[in-house]
C-alpha cells in the first residue's frame, strides 16, 4: 500500500443484487477512515402484516416477502404453523415439498450465475451485452432455467408465489404423467448444466483468490443434504434444534443500515451455498461432488467468492437429487390416493392454548426461520422472522474490512469491481433483510 494513498469510493446502489445497498470506502494519507456497507433500503415491518391474522393464511402473505425466495418463506411459514399446531405431514408431500425448494434453489442459483456473475466474469456490465457477443451461452442459461420455472408451476401452482401449499399438505398434486413428464424434463437438460459448467470453469480464474475465516451456520441432516429438515449446525459449534435459533442469530443494530446484523460464536457469520457445502458436503450427489472437484472446492473453503461455485454445485445436486424423489414417488402405488382435507388436522382451539411455532428451511441465500405465536382462537400474536441476507450483513462487512487493506495499491476501477464482486457473491436480497427504522422522540 502506497503511504500518502487517498481512495474515495461511493457506489450508490451496486447493481445486480435486490434491492439497494452502498459501498461507502474513504481512504487518506493511506489511513483507512471509512469502510462500510450500507443498506439504505425502506424497512417494510412484514412481522406485523400477519399478527391479528388466521393460522390458515400467514403462509400466502409472508410468500409475499420475496418474489425470488416465496417457496421457502411459505414453507418457512407452513413448518411454523405445523409446529404450532401438532400437523404432521405424510412422507409424500415431504418429497413434494423438498422438490418444491430443489425448483426455487435452482431457479434462484440459475439466475445469479448465468444473468448477475457471468458479466463480471466476462468483463461486461450486465448480462444483455452477452445476449450479442455469446447467445449459444445465454440461450443455454435461458434453457436451464425455463425448466426450473416449470417445475416450480408443476409443483407448486405457479412460479412464484405458491398456492397449492397449505398446512399440512397440498390443495392439489402432479399426476403421475406429469411427473414423468418433469423428470424427462430434467434429464433432456444434462448437456446444457455440462456447458454452463465448463463455460464457469474456464472464468474461475477471475474469480479473486481472497480467503478470511469466518463461521459457517446452515442446516444439517445425517441423512439428507438439508434443505428441508435438520438442526442449526455450525462450523464452531455443536448443532441444536431450530427452536434455539435466538443463541444462534443474537441480531443487533448498527447506524449506517436499515438491516439488522447477526453474529454467534464471532463477530458475524455467513449462510447460504457455501456454508451448506461447508457443513454437508459429504451429503451431495456424485455429480455435485465431482463438480465441486472439477473447481477444487473442498471443505472448509473462506474464500467468500467461491460462494459462486458452490451454487453451481448445488445447480448439479438439486437436478440430481430432483430425479431421485420424482422416482420414489412414481414407485409410491399409494400416490394417487385421494389426500385428506388437512383443515381436520387442526386441533380443538382451548381458550388456554398459547402455542408457538417456529419452522426452519434452507432457502438459496441461507438459513430462514419464521417464529410465530397464536392465541386460543389461531390467530397470531407475535411474529419472527429472521432472514438469510440479515445473517450476511456483519459478514460481508467484516469481509470488506479484510479485503480494502490488501487491495489498495491497485486501480480505484479494479478495488470497486472487486468490492461488487464481493457483494454479489453473496446473492443478497436485501429488500428482504429490512426490519429497523430510526424514531427519534422529541
Amino acid at each position: 500500500m502506497h503511504k500518502n494513498h487517498n481512495l474515495d469510493i461511493d457506489l450508490h446502489y451496486i447493481t445486480r443484487v435486490e434491492g439497494h445497498g452502498n459501498i461507502v470506502i474513504n481512504v487518506k494519507e493511506g489511513k483507512i477512515e471509512k469502510c462500510q456497507w450500507q443498506v439504505p433500503e425502506a424497512p417494510r415491518f412484514f412481522e406485523a402484516m400477519v399478527v391479528g391474522q388466521k393460522w390458515d393464511v400467514l403462509h400466502h402473505i409472508t410468500s409475499r416477502i420475496c418474489g425470488i425466495c416465496s417457496i421457502g418463506h411459505t414453507l418457512a411459514s407452513l413448518k411454523a404453523t405445523e409446529a404450532a399446531f401438532g400437523i404432521k405431514l405424510s412422507e409424500r408431500d415431504i418429497k413434494l415439498r423438498k422438490l418444491a425448494l430443489h425448483a426455487e434453489n435452482l431457479q434462484s442459483h440459475v439466475l445469479h450465475l448465468g444473468y448477475l456473475v457471468l458479466p463480471d466474469l466476462m468483463g461486461v456490465g450486465s448480462v444483455i451485452p452477452l445476449a450479442s457477443t455469446h447467445p449459444a451461452e445465454v440461450k443455454t442459461v435461458v434453457r436451464i432455467h425455463k425448466t426450473a420455472n416449470e417445475m416450480s408451476d408443476l409443483i407448486c401452482g405457479r412460479t412464484t408465489h405458491p398456492q397449492r401449499l397449505i398446512p399440512g399438505g397440498f390443495t392439489k398434486i402432479p399426476s403421475k404423467d406429469e411427473l414423468k413428464n418433469l423428470k424427462d424434463a430434467l434429464n433432456a437438460e444434462w448437456n446444457d448444466i455440462e456447458i454452463v459448467a465448463q463455460l464457469l470453469l474456464s472464468l474461475a480464474p477471475k474469480l479473486p483468490s481472497f480467503t478470511r475465516e469466518t463461521e459457517f451456520i446452515a442446516l444439517t441432516n445425517p441423512n439428507d443434504y438439508a434443505f428441508y429438515d435438520g438442526e442449526i449446525g455450525s462450523t464452531d459449534a455443536k448443532s441444536a434444534s431450530v427452536d434455539r435459533y435466538l443463541e444462534y442469530t443474537n441480531e443487533y443494530i448498527v447506524p449506517h443500515s436499515t438491516a439488522k446484523y447477526a453474529k454467534h460464536a464471532r463477530e458475524s457469520y455467513m449462510v447460504g451455498a457455501l456454508a451448506r457445502y461447508n457443513l454437508n458436503h459429504r451429503l451431495l450427489t456424485k455429480k455435485s461432488q465431482d463438480i465441486a472437484g472439477l473447481f477444487g472446492l473442498k471443505a472448509l473453503c473462506y474464500n467468500p467468492y467461491m460462494n459462486n461455485i458452490a451454487q453451481l454445485v448445488e445447480i448439479v445436486h438439486s437436478w440430481e437429487d430432483s430425479i431421485r424423489l420424482i422416482d420414489e414417488l412414481l414407485a409410491d402405488n399409494s400416490y394417487d390416493i385421494q389426500r385428506t382435507n388437512m383443515h381436520t388436522n387442526v386441533p380443538t382451539y382451548q381458550r388456554t392454548n398459547v402455542q408457538q411455532g417456529i419452522g426452519a428451511v434452507e432457502v438459496p441465500r441461507g438459513i430462514l426461520y419464521h417464529d410465530y405465536t397464536y392465541d386460543d382462537k389461531g390467530f397470531c400474536t407475535k411474529a419472527n422472522c429472521i432472514i438469510p441476507t440479515n445473517q450476511n450483513h456483519a459478514n460481508i462487512q467484516a469481509d470488506m474490512e479484510a479485503l480494502v487493506p490488501q487491495i489498495l495499491d491497485r486501480p480505484k476501477n479494479e478495488i470497486e469491481l472487486m468490492l461488487e464482486m464481493l457483494v454479489r457473491a453473496y446473492d443478497p436480497c436485501i429488500s428482504c433483510s429490512t426490519h429497523m427504522l430510526k424514531v427519534e422522540f422529541c
